[in-house]
């Protein structure tokens, strides 16, 4: 009996979230760091900007803006904000992560005011340089403006942002075993060689790690745009799916969605990537083993941009 694949979406102009890492400027520069965020992190300009939102989907239920710190880029920023909400209105949530440093009662004041209705506080770790000792500061000044601190973890589940948009705000910091295992490790963490050597760990197969980025599962279908750089997955592949500042979003979806690298991504299953160029699962264990990592150890198999992943 053939294995049970699920079902695509067909029509990918309306994403039910969208990871958006718009700079990668920073106020920090922290040893985990994936995209070596920092005081001379990778910026685009606010043109391209525009173009990028320009070519989003018609219809977005959840917009992540994240950095880099957003608000180390913050004119930048609102630029974005007052364009989604022109484009969107109030059909889209539009969600903040940032280190909180930056954030202060008048910054909190302008982003509610411009849209924004979820702040996610993504530095309470070891790794970034207050290490969650101005935690307390920040809940008082959430507070202080009436954003709802109820729901701390992030939000995951379709129902807390498809039909609900309350103002509120959480916080969760790296961990070793989740944001520098397995196939997530990148930048900083991999140079500073503090990333978990574990094969095993499949951040493929959940939110923000590909599962379901083309629909079909139980989790929302979210796509990730690193600067410019649209991908299937947080982390990114080593090669985009396309560029969201000449290509509509929804076009690159269509045009990889019957791809079987890319259905094996949206399956979770990232050891099965290869089976269609001759490379099976055990094969891309075995490298993932050799290697101590999934993502650039499977690499080695895949020598032509038309590969992508």
């Amino acid at each position: 009996m053939g294995e049970e694949r699920v079902q695509i979406k067909t029509d990918f102009n309306h994403c039910e979230s969208i990871y958006w890492v718009f700079t990668q400027l920073c106020n920090d520069t922290c040893d985990h760091c994936y995209n070596f965020s920092g005081p001379d992190g990778k910026r685009i300009s606010t043109d391209e900007c525009m173009m990028i939102i320009e070519n989003l989907p018609d219809q977005i239920d959840r917009l992540i803006l994240s950095g880099g710190e957003p608000l180390a880029d913050k004119e930048k920023l609102y630029r974005i904000l007052d364009r989604v909400k022109e484009k969107y209105g109030s059909k889209t949530q539009v969600m903040l992560q940032t280190n909180g440093d930056l954030l202060t009662a008048e910054i909190l004041d302008t982003l509610i005011e411009k849209g924004v209705t979820r702040f996610d506080v993504s530095s309470i770790d070891r790794y970034h340089k207050n290490a969650g000792n101005h935690l307390m500061r920040l809940s008082e000044l959430f507070t202080s403006r009436n954003v709802n601190g109820d729901e701390k973890d992030p939000l995951i589940e379709k129902e807390h942002y498809l039909h609900e948009n309350p103002l509120s705000w959480g916080y969760w910091g790296a961990t070793k075993d989740m944001w520098l295992g397995g196939n997530w490790a990148r930048g900083r963490a991999l140079q500073k060689d503090i990333w978990k050597k574990d094969p095993g760990h499949n951040f493929c197969s959940i939110l923000s790690g590909a599962r379901g980025f083309l629909g079909g599962t139980e989790l929302p279908q979210e796509i990730s745009i690193q600067l410019w750089k649209i991908s299937p997955c947080c982390p990114g592949t080593l090669f985009p799916m396309g560029d969201a500042r000449t290509e509509r979003v929804a076009d690159v979806l269509k045009s990889i969605s019957e791809d079987p690298v890319y259905l094996r991504l949206n399956e979770g299953n990232p050891w099965k990537m290869g089976e269609t160029k001759g490379i099976t699962e055990g094969d891309a264990k075995q490298r993932t083993d050799e290697l101590k990592i999934f993502v650039y150890g499977a690499m080695s198999f895949f020598k032509t941009p038309s590969s992508k992943c």
